[in-house]
């Protein structure tokens, strides 16, 4: 039976989060897990994938004895037996992350020599795993998360931020873990270009060698409009006033090891896979696809006119596959209308929009764009579809893409074509998927 092109890029999304799925890789999970300690085994840890993390470890390890709690995105919540697991805001921190960081660094506090911690992070970490540095509260890094969003600042740039205003990140986690002399073993599923641990859930137990100088550039470079105590926090770090995060080569990890137990690269080459099982070409074009989502996908069209008008680089039926984390800047508050409508959606919708104009129907030609954690932006949905109809079918409603895309309401136009993507919480977190298939 020959599939339509809605039906092939929706499933190979599907390949791809199958790929990036801690309870399908159980046996994966258990090569990395250290042989069992003397002492005792406290999992904590963090994330969008922090559930599901935290029951493929149970399964992995079923008969050593294990403690611990995890924090996850609220609907993201699994059945556990050992290791609990709570609900907190994301992406913007509250008190319920919090608590159970307190509680994490509690049970850190209380680990000796023969002690195993075991951490299991994920992207969406850095905001679940709330604990303020010394003299900030929560208030505060509500209000920098809030400002850190509306930046259009890379993940990775805000998280340099994050970490310096964090008790946990930027290897603080694996610095109280030292003070115990207990060791570490932290599993990572990325969600960020280059699988840099230190960039994944801003780093609780890698080296960070970023410094509260860096993160003060960054801000001016966004011009990221910070709260009083936040800015005022950077600055004393930069004079030297507060501890400098734990650099590369501190002794504080010498017991610490980190395993990226999954990628979006993984989760690209599932995708390419389904697309030649079904003989079409799968071009990969890499997991570390940054930029301006609108911008990013003017280029992504113009590659695939080429293929569909001239056969180069490749000649059709072509999957175009990539990955990364595009950015979407907003207008500052005060450059608003009053009377403009709020955003909504996010980089993979308005990826998706920008590539319908640039497109302008063309024939044969499909897509999608999702990000893995099921969740684009301010919406409950994962992403959306694009068809070669979609234009003309939005112009039946009286929708103009264009317009749609000056407010940056990409998921109004792709609900108006009941073309939006709904998984519910994937429980995982590889970054974006995107496809463009040329047929």
């Amino acid at each position: 039976m020959t599939l339509d092109g809605r039906t092939l890029v929706r499933a190979s999304f599907d390949a791809a989060l199958a790929a990036a799925d801690p309870l399908g890789a159980v046996p994966f999970i258990a090569d990395h897990l250290p042989p069992k300690p003397r002492g005792r085994v406290v999992v904590i840890g963090g994330g969008k994938a922090a559930a599901s993390m935290a029951l493929a470890v149970e399964r992995a390890w079923p008969d050593v004895s294990l403690s611990g709690i995890v924090v996850t995105r609220y609907a993201h919540g699994l059945e556990t037996r050992h290791i609990e697991v709570v609900e907190a805001g994301h992406p913007v921190p509250d008190e319920s992350g919090e608590r159970a960081s307190a509680r994490m660094l509690e049970l850190v506090a209380a680990l000796g020599p023969d002690d195993l911690l075991l951490a299991l992070i994920s992207g969406g970490g850095s905001s679940l795993m709330s604990s303020p540095a010394p003299g900030l509260s929560m208030d505060h890094l509500k209000m920098l998360n809030r400002a850190l969003l509306a930046s259009g600042a890379p993940i990775t740039a805000m998280n340099v931020i994050r970490k310096h205003c964090s008790a946990i990140a930027g290897g603080r986690l694996a610095e109280a873990v030292s003070q115990r002399g207990a060791a570490a073993v932290a599993l990572i599923i990325s969600d960020v270009t280059g699988d840099d641990p230190s960039a994944i859930a801003s780093g609780p137990c890698t080296p960070d060698p970023s410094t509260y100088q860096d993160a003060l550039d960054i801000v001016g470079r966004f011009h990221i409009d910070l709260p009083y105590a936040i800015r005022n926090h950077l600055q004393r770090g930069a004079d030297g006033a507060i501890a400098e995060t734990p650099k590369p080569g501190d002794p504080a990890f010498a017991r610490v090891t980190n395993h990226v137990v999954a990628t979006a690269h993984a989760s690209l080459d599932a995708a390419a896979a389904y697309f030649r099982a079904h003989g079409i070409t799968a071009a990969v074009l890499g997991d570390t696809v940054t930029g301006e989502a609108r911008e990013v996908a003017k280029v992504y069209a113009g590659l695939a006119r080429e293929v569909r008008e001239h056969g180069q680089p490749w000649t059709p039926p072509v999957a175009l596959i990539s990955g990364g984390e595009c950015e979407v800047t907003l207008p500052a508050l005060s450059a608003r209308d009053k009377n403009t409508p709020k955003a909504r959606g996010g980089r993979c919708t308005e990826f998706l929009l920008s590539l319908a104009i640039a497109l302008d129907g063309m024939p044969d030609t499909y897509a999608i764009a999702c990000d893995t954690d099921g969740i684009d932006g301010s919406e409950d949905n994962a992403g959306a579809m694009l068809a070669p109809d979609s234009l003309a079918r939005a112009e039946t409603h009286g929708v103009v893409a264009q317009r749609m895309l000056d407010i940056h309401d990409a998921w109004g136009y792709f609900e108006t074509l009941d073309d939006l993507v709904v998984t519910g919480p994937t429980r995982t977190n590889v970054n974006d998927y995107r496809v463009i298939l040329v047929l």
